[in-house]
């Protein structure tokens, strides 16, 4: 397992009497950018639910890794969204959403500090004598969502209301919003959605500065191929709740199932 950030092992997903997932197993490897592609209805969206918390797989596991070591989250991840996606949170994993999930009748500045609520311990005693370590930890809160509103080039927009932004921008203030949890890995919903092609580029140079500038793994889910083709390592194809193809974008551009897959070509040709 050296090497890997994230290992989903033999993970399968009923909704009733519908497989989602079917025994799917891939590895993402620690500081790249692995992508989850496939055409509509091929279960991408379950298995990052699986992922991050939000539903619990019916069978297989899933762990996170650092360094080599694993995080024993196991059971975490398979619990449901209640009480089940904060432990994930607070693991290592954050995600976006491919529809934005900001509260945006606050400030964008508000948005990244209510982020980092599981990593600000103060109680209400500490706050109503405004203790050393709670005005220490304000004081970092701060400046850490100060630090990510920078790189995500949201500075100016501080203290404005988040749902008054730009699609863009808000696109970039929820990765700025993950980003303040300190993950191991960001999970990143069909983050082009939505986007022009100027917005695209500047969302895969985000993208791969997260990478290279800040020690991070990425996992994306996208339909966008020039996208996925110009920033992954790593691309993962499901298709019909299964894995179809597993490589690297060249391999995976050339496998004639993930050609059928996408071009709907028969059986017969693919063979």
């Amino acid at each position: 397992m050296s090497g890997a950030v994230l290992s989903v092992e033999n993970v399968t997903m009923r909704f009733g009497g519908i497989v989602a997932n079917r025994n799917v197993s891939f590895e993402a490897k620690e500081g790249a950018i692995t992508a989850l592609i496939g055409p509509n209805g091929a279960g991408k969206t379950t298995l990052f639910n699986c992922i991050t918390g939000f539903y619990r797989a019916s069978e297989g596991r899933i762990g996170l890794w650092s360094d080599g070591v694993p995080t024993d989250i196991g059971d975490l991840i398979t619990k449901p969204i209640v009480g089940g996606s904060h432990l994930v949170t607070r693991a290592g994993i954050a995600r976006t959403f491919q529809n934005i999930r900001l509260f945006k009748e606050m400030s964008v500045i508000e948005n990244l500090l209510i982020a980092q609520h599981l990593s600000t311990t103060n109680n209400l005693s500490s706050g109503i004598f405004k203790s050393r370590r709670f005005n220490k930890t304000e004081i970092e809160a701060v400046d850490r969502a100060y630090y990510w509103l920078a790189q995500m080039n949201l500075l100016e927009d501080a203290n404005r209301l988040a749902g008054e932004l730009p699609y863009g921008r808000q696109r970039r203030l929820e990765i700025a919003r993950a980003m303040c949890t300190s993950p191991k890995l960001i999970c990143l919903d069909e983050p082009a959605a939505g986007l022009n092609p100027s917005e695209t580029r500047e969302l895969s140079q985000v993208i791969q500065i997260l990478r290279s500038e800040h020690d991070l793994s990425v996992l994306v889910i996208e339909h966008d191929m020039g996208l996925v083709m110009s920033i992954s390592d790593h691309i993962v194809v499901l298709d019909h709740g299964e894995v179809i193809s597993d490589g690297t974008p060249s391999e995976v551009a050339s496998d004639p199932a993930v050609i059928a897959a996408y071009l709907g070509v028969s059986e017969e040709e693919v063979a």
